[in-house]
């Protein structure tokens, strides 16, 4: 079981909830009956009050339907994830909140991360979010570049499919955020057009062949140069995927780019 964000909620649904009922099924018709006995009567008229509740009834029951709506929305249907690092500029910047579909590739028990459906695989090109395969406890976004069977080469900064190398289409110098003396490059990953970064002065380190094992995915990052992906620690088993990131809803740092909000992830 990993302990994050989803777990905690669940223990915050479970715990409100359970409070709520306790108070429901047990206190709450005593403390009325308590109440209703010692109703007043003014003018011949009965005036009967209903028990005050515990301030942690009060919130309990206040919070658990909040609570509960939003932790079925983050382990069934899409979760938010802000990019910490600039390993896939210049398709993401650092500050991007982005929404995950979390039942792109299956629905998965949310807390226990058992799949109980399946829905299909990542395909070539897809920027996914998954738990990093050293310490699930962290989440990673990259872009799939290697399905199971593939051989997946990288030389000379150049991708290689297959034995085939990937297109790609010099753009200019990078002008963005978060990355200076770099290339941008437009690379066609079998018709998933998207953008690269490459640094021409930094050695290229993390080259290589690997053949992708069956039901794990081979990751990049588009900044080529600068991050740290499959080349390093290897390909990402099924398992560990968390869903497709598919759109920027948010962007929050020290500049302000109010034109990525909205922005779809390709």
């Amino acid at each position: 079981m990993i302990f994050d964000f989803s777990f905690y909620l669940f223990v915050a649904v479970v715990f409100t909830g359970i409070v709520w009922l306790i108070d429901k099924w047990i206190l709450a018709p005593g403390r009325n009956q308590i109440i209703h006995e010692s109703s007043s009567v003014h003018q011949g008229v009965e005036v009967s009050r209903k028990g005050k509740e515990p301030v942690i009834v009060e919130y309990s029951k206040s919070f658990f339907p909040v609570l509960l709506i939003v932790f079925l929305l983050r382990g069934f249907v899409v979760e938010p994830f802000r990019i910490p690092s600039g390993s896939m500029l210049p398709s993401l910047y650092i500050g991007d909140f982005i929404l995950v579909n979390k039942f792109a590739y299956g629905i998965k028990l949310p807390v226990l991360n058992k799949k109980i459906i399946d829905m299909g695989e990542p395909t070539r090109g897809e920027v996914v979010v998954f738990r990093y395969p050293r310490d699930p406890n962290l989440d990673y976004i990259k872009r799939v570049v290697g399905l199971p069977g593939d051989k997946i080469s990288y030389y000379k900064k150049v991708l290689y499919v297959n034995g085939d190398p990937v297109a790609r289409d010099f753009v200019g110098q990078y002008k963005g955020p978060g990355q200076t003396f770099a290339n941008e490059y437009i690379e066609k990953l079998q018709g998933a057009n998207h953008s690269v970064l490459l640094m021409p002065a930094r050695p290229n380190n993390l080259q290589g062949e690997f053949i992708v094992p069956e039901d794990m995915f081979f990751v990049m990052g588009d900044n080529r140069d600068n991050s740290n992906d499959s080349r390093v620690w290897g390909p990402v088993p099924k398992s560990n995927l968390v869903g497709k990131a598919f759109m920027i809803w948010m962007h929050f740092s020290d500049e302000l780019h109010l034109d990525r909000i909205g922005n779809l992830i390709k």
